[in-house]
């Protein structure tokens, strides 16, 4: 039988509630991690890189992926310093290069890495997950934001929806669900005001998705060159949510995006993060069939399930559960795999983690990142460890 996936777990660093110790348990035998304490923009010097890698390698394990080396806001706007902090990124692939480490996940989302509106949704078993309200992106965008032209992005009755939501909660509620959707990048507690965001969407205004994606292109045929020299795999991260939201663009959501992406830079080093999570949450992406056609360019996998709901609000479902057929994900993700084992290719272990994971039992105890709790991820990582292994056997067998 060829290689299983590895199986890796993302840890934010030493302040991180979700110690190596408590990974290792788990089975997992990669980490995934970043350099959260540098600015984005700036460069990661060899020693802090190798200072981080030793944490991981005393802790019995090996860093198998940055998750992220973030773009700085001037390479997607083409601001007048793109090509000043395409160098620094340039820099920072070599400094990890010479520390061994090769697969590199990173997302091109305008401002906002990620969002969500509640961070604690109670399942019926108490369990608690994230959740993408629709409805209250919309009350916030219209009525507490204030979007210049926001009606122009809503029905009539979506915005019907969105006032009733905003009736429907007191100005505590109306703060909160501003911190949380104005949350800044994984790894730090920053949480944008609503008038530093208004100067970031000024920024956008000339930027539209066709520019966003032209400057997506020109970031990559910058990089790949040099990432190819390194034998780094760069894997660009689908946009979460998948579609456009607060009036910013989004180029990385559907398979036709991803294709765009890859063929940007013909090379092994351009490559896509296949985040099951985030192109889930979207009914029109057909993830098997996506895994399948997208297969030779996947080097790193988010494995995870949303349960997507008629208005466009979703919330995160178990691994095996929820709107996307799992199943059929990992039987195309495996098939891949065989062929990259006939062909000779060496990269058959595929960097694999379970993305997200709901609080469960002694979770609560600990102050773990959003999705990050390390029993709700151990669970998910069992499922899918002997989903594949299930996969595996009926294929061969």
């Amino acid at each position: 039988m060829f290689s299983n996936l590895e199986q890796t777990f993302r840890w934010y660093g030493p302040n991180d509630a979700v110690t190596l110790a408590a990974i290792r348990q788990t089975g997992a035998t990669g980490i995934v991690n970043a350099l959260h304490h540098i600015p984005c923009g700036e460069v990661w010097s060899v020693e802090e890189i190798k200072q981080r890698d030793a944490v991981i390698n005393a802790a019995g394990m090996r860093w198998s992926v940055v998750e992220s080396v973030n773009i700085h806001e001037s390479i997607k706007t083409a601001g007048d310093l793109r090509d000043e902090y395409i160098e620094n990124y340039i820099v920072t692939l070599k400094n990890l290069g010479k520390a061994g480490i090769k697969t590199v996940c990173y997302n091109f989302m305008p401002v906002l890495d990620w969002t969500r509106t509640d961070l604690d949704f109670r399942l019926p078993n108490n369990a608690s997950a994230l959740r993408y309200n629709a409805p209250a992106v919309a009350a916030f965008d219209l009525f507490i934001l204030e979007r210049e032209n926001a009606y122009r992005d809503f029905t009539p009755e979506q915005q019907q929806r969105a006032k009733a939501y905003l009736d429907s909660i007191n100005e505590a509620e109306k703060e909160h669900l501003t911190n949380t959707i104005m949350a800044g990048l994984p790894g730090t507690d920053d949480v944008f005001t609503i008038a530093e965001f208004k100067e970031h969407l000024k920024k956008y205004r000339n930027t539209d998705a066709n520019a966003l994606k032209q400057n997506l292109a020109y970031f990559l045929k910058a990089i790949i060159p040099h990432a190819e020299d390194l034998g780094i795999k760069m894997c660009i991260h689908p946009d979460d949510p998948p579609f456009p939201i607060l009036g910013l663009p989004r180029v990385v959501s559907t398979e036709s995006d991803l294709q765009d992406v890859v063929n940007a830079y013909t090379s092994d080093s351009n490559g896509i993060t296949f985040c099951t999570g985030s192109l889930g949450a979207r009914g029109d992406n057909d993830l098997p069939a996506m895994a399948g056609r997208l297969g030779p360019h996947i080097h790193f996998l988010h494995l995870r399930n949303v349960q997507r709901e008629a208005d466009g609000s979703f919330y995160e479902a178990d691994h095996l559960g929820g709107s996307n057929d799992m199943y059929a994900v990992m039987k195309s993700v495996v098939l891949e795999q065989k062929r990259r084992a006939e062909s000779g290719r060496e990269d058959v272990a595929i960097p694999m983690r379970p993305d997200h994971g709901h609080k469960l039992l002694d979770d609560f105890n600990y102050n773990t990142y959003p999705g990050y709790s390390v029993i709700g991820r151990l669970k998910g990582l069992a499922e899918l460890r002997g989903l594949e292994l299930g996969v595996k056997r009926s294929i061969i067998d």
